[in-house]
Parts: C-alpha cells; sequence; structure tokens
C-alpha cells in the first residue's frame, strides 16, 4: 500500500472514530434528557446546541493534545487528551444539559467554554464548562428578579467628561452626564460604571460607579500578561533567558469586561424562576469558588497547562475572549506551567 493509500486509510479510520464518539456524545444527552423529561425526543434546536458541545469540546481536546505532544516525552501526560479518555459519566451529560437549558451556545462568543482537566484518580480527562461574560447576561436575564430594560456599561477615561446625578428628595430619577470630549484621545482609565434603566418606573434607575482601584481589586491575583498587559519572562530552549518583553495585552477591554460582568452579577436572582439547571450551574461555581480554583482558570484558561491541587473535577470557571466587536482575540503564546499535585487543565478556550 502506498503512502497515499495509508492516508486515506488512516484519514477514513479517524472519520469512523469521530463519528462513533458523536453518536455515543449524543445517545448520552439523549439518554440524560429521557431521565429528566421522561420520553421525550429532543428539538430540533436542542439537537442543533447538543451537536455544538460536541464540536466545542471536540475541538478544545484536539487542541489540549496537540500541546500535549509538543513537550518533551520527560514532561508529556501519558494519557492523550482524546475522546477515549474523556470521563463521560452522567455529571458530564448533566452538566451539558444544563448549560443548553439555560442557553448557553458554545458556537455563540463568549457564551461558554469549554475545558478538558486530567482527572489524576481516575486517570481520565473531565470536561469543565468556564462561563463567559455573555452567558452571565444570559442567565441574569433568564432568571433575574427586576431587570433592568437596558443596562449600560462604560469606562471613563481622564479626558472625558462624567457628572453623577444621584438621587435625592429633589431629584427622584437617578442619572449621569457623560461626554466623550475627545474620542481619539481620551487619556488614562480612571473609572467606569453601569447604569440600570427602568423605561416604565425611571424612578428605579440606578447608576453604580467604579474607580481604578475597585476595577483591579477585581482583577485575578495570577491575571495573565497576554489580556492585561504589563512584564513576562522570556524563554528560550524551554529556560528562562532572565530577561523580560512588553505584552500590550487587552487592558482596556479587560477593564471593561470586569464592569460589565458585576453589572450582571448584581442583578438579584428571582427564587419562584430557579429550577434545576440554574442550581446545576450554581453548585458548579460554588464548588469551584471553595476550592480556589477560580483565579487560577480565569488567569491561565487560554494557556498551555495548568496545574491546580484538587481531586473533585465537577467545577466551573470563566473565561472569554475581550470581543472588541469583530471577533478579535491576541495571538496564544506557549507558556510555562505552574507545578501543582492534583488535576491538570490541558488546554482551554479562547479568552
Amino acid at each position: 500500500m502506498g503512502n497515499k493509500d495509508q492516508a486515506k486509510a488512516q484519514g477514513a479510520q479517524l472519520q469512523e472514530v469521530e463519528a462513533s464518539m458523536s453518536t455515543r456524545f449524543m445517545n448520552k444527552i439523549m439518554a440524560e434528557f429521557g431521565n429528566n423529561v421522561g420520553e421525550v425526543s429532543l428539538t430540533n434546536f436542542q439537537k442543533v446546541l447538543a451537536q455544538n458541545y460536541f464540536i466545542a469540546i471536540d475541538g478544545a481536546l484536539k487542541m489540549a493534545e496537540e500541546k500535549r505532544l509538543k513537550k518533551s516525552e520527560k514532561y508529556r501526560d501519558k494519557v492523550p487528551v482524546t475522546w477515549a479518555n474523556v470521563n463521560m459519566d452522567v455529571k458530564f451529560a448533566r452538566n451539558v444539559i444544563a448549560c443548553a437549558r439555560v442557553g448557553l451556545d458554545p458556537a455563540q462568543p463568549n457564551h461558554i467554554n469549554v475545558m478538558p482537566f486530567k482527572n489524576n484518580n481516575l486517570n481520565k480527562y473531565d470536561i469543565v464548562f468556564v462561563e463567559g461574560y455573555r452567558g452571565k447576561e444570559i442567565k441574569a436575564v433568564k432568571y433575574g428578579l427586576d431587570v433592568p430594560d437596558d443596562v449600560t456599561v462604560e469606562l471613563v477615561y481622564s479626558n472625558d467628561v462624567f457628572k453623577p446625578i444621584k438621587k435625592d428628595r429633589n431629584n427622584k430619577i437617578e442619572s449621569y452626564d457623560f461626554e466623550v470630549a475627545n474620542p481619539f484621545n481620551r487619556g488614562e482609565i480612571v473609572g467606569g460604571f453601569y447604569y440600570y434603566s427602568y423605561s416604565k418606573v425611571p424612578e428605579k434607575n440606578r447608576l453604580v460607579i467604579f474607580t481604578l482601584k475597585d476595577i483591579l481589586k477585581r482583577k485575578p491575583a495570577y491575571a495573565s500578561v497576554e489580556f492585561w498587559g504589563g512584564e513576562k519572562d522570556v524563554w528560550k530552549n524551554g529556560q528562562k533567558t532572565g530577561e523580560k518583553e512588553q505584552v500590550e495585552g487587552w487592558y482596556e477591554k479587560m477593564c471593561w469586561k470586569t464592569v460589565y460582568r458585576a453589572a450582571y452579577n448584581d442583578i438579584t436572582i428571582d427564587s419562584q424562576k430557579i429550577d434545576d439547571d440554574y442550581l446545576r450551574l450554581k453548585q458548579l461555581e460554588e464548588s469551584y469558588a471553595e476550592q480556589g480554583l477560580a483565579e487560577e482558570i480565569e488567569a491561565n484558561a487560554n494557556k498551555d497547562a495548568i496545574d491546580v491541587e484538587y481531586s473533585v473535577a465537577d467545577n466551573d470557571a470563566e473565561a472569554e475572549r475581550p470581543d472588541d466587536g469583530n471577533n478579535s482575540e491576541p495571538e496564544k503564546e506557549t507558556v510555562a506551567a505552574a507545578s501543582g499535585s492534583g488535576q491538570q487543565a490541558m488546554g482551554g478556550p479562547d479568552f
């Protein structure tokens, strides 16, 4: 058999394996749907959404496996990051279903991303679902108690003119004046704000102001310089050179995203709207926070690998790309992995 014939045969075999994994994935999801809601078939929309999750997970696995193979054999994990080594237990299917029912679509930017984690207890990879900032908006709008008609999020620069108009006995409606005096030279970021607008009851309008200190206080302790900007070590042949290089990053977008997340986090959840899917996502967030992993995932989500010390794989995280309106994103770069002894995150989604 010639090289071309061998390549065709290998390609056909790979397609067959991928097709069988896609079928297995869909069967797992459909079975769990049946267990939860009875003998009903998935709607066309739900089938498309489930397939989007398969495509997203498949892409994350391939990216992580590619990065695994690039490592020297000394540091390379012996377990390939493939579907055959994914822990497709009941929790996996339930997590997919919960995210899909809430309306989080991995095919849409910043709804939700997926990340494989090495579960050293099972010697398999668990899939973690990473909620994006647009995903937080979707969840808040769906489950909020008193959702505003409009949410305005802005950064304020040193050359802008910003004047808050607070509510008092003489002024029944909280508001603000905001003027971008020089759109081509706005100066340095000095803060930001979000504003809840209620068209029918403007007396409920609310303005929340953030100083730059308030914004940076929400910056992860291990924030990636690829996104926040700053200095990073220069590596050569797997070792630090002792030199530093300046990275511009996406500082403005990260500051804006921080205020945006705060705006939708502050919307009160209506207890009467809470369902099993919301509780499932909330449980993931809380378990992640309890184990102190949120900052590490936020900071390292699209790097080569991070090591974290925990044994429970039922977690969630937050990571998304800056989203400048054109879906632009920072170039991915190889970075050194932090050391640890528990479960490992292999690769990761776009920021």
